[in-house]
């Protein structure tokens, strides 16, 4: 294949994605209210429940859970994973603390009170994220695939395929369940995906470029948008990144008609 073609095959697939976001509705954003957050937190996983955050953060010899004053970002209670472990997503589920490990196919179940070590579990292939409905609990592993869980033996019972228009969406991170759908960050990018459980179909894209400057910090690579959790009581969105001096509080805009 001459260089043009290959100029030309690039231009139509690029013109071919760019159509296809292009059919799925893209929601802006209005900023209503920043909080502190601690700019040591690598930031894997994060929820609200009971007027505090719950966040687990990365890096191995230095991967904690965490719980969270909303208001000061001071982090009230912390558990730190040993060292040889990287930590990531997390989930609640009752009076339990579900997280994941990025690379050991390991995770760790802990008492919500006392932040003491339960128990372990095993699962294939890398893990990323955590967040739950009523009845299942939903995992990311960064690829365009999302596992359920059977909340109790924490096995996978089933996968869901994530598509924009027919293509997957690859790189799903950190997700959040919202008014019956999933929000999951795409990694490395300054969008969240709103998915259709029932089929995996995007139904639409939030844009958060602009949110917040991340060549301000010292490593603007990694230290990306990734977190997101929900106040289901009071109707707040709340998003933050690794490493972020701030978390958002955050309204939606709906699309240009």
């Amino acid at each position: 294949m001459t260089r043009w073609r290959i100029l030309a095959t690039a231009l139509c697939a690029f013109a071919a994605t760019a159509a296809v976001h292009a059919a799925t509705p893209v929601y802006g954003y209005r900023v209503v209210k920043v909080y502190p957050h601690d700019t040591s937190a690598y930031t894997e996983g994060l929820f609200y429940k009971d007027g505090y955050l719950y966040e687990s953060t990365g890096e191995a010899g230095d991967s904690t859970v965490r719980k969270v004053e909303l208001e000061s970002g001071k982090v009230v209670q912390r558990h730190d994973m040993p060292a040889q472990y990287f930590g990531e997503g997390i989930v609640d589920w009752g009076s339990r603390i579900i997280q994941l490990t990025w690379k050991d196919q390991l995770g760790f179940v802990y008492d919500m009170d006392s932040f003491k070590p339960q128990r372990t579990f095993y699962y294939r292939g890398e893990g990323w994220a955590l967040t739950r409905d009523d009845k299942r609990i939903y995992m990311s592993n960064g690829t365009s695939q999302l596992q359920v869980l059977d909340p109790d033996t924490l096995a996978v019972t089933d996968t869901i395929n994530v598509t924009d228009n027919g293509q997957p969406v690859l790189n799903l991170n950190e997700l959040e369940w919202v008014k019956g759908e999933i929000y999951a960050n795409v990694w490395l990018t300054n969008r969240i995906a709103r998915i259709d459980p029932a089929t995996g179909h995007v139904t639409g894209w939030i844009d958060l470029a602009g949110l917040f400057d991340t060549r301000t910090l010292p490593d603007p690579g990694n230290d990306v948008l990734n977190g997101i959790a929900y106040d289901a009581k009071r109707n707040r969105l709340f998003v933050t990144g690794k490493r972020w001096p701030k978390l958002f509080e955050i309204a939606l805009v709906q699309p240009p008609q």
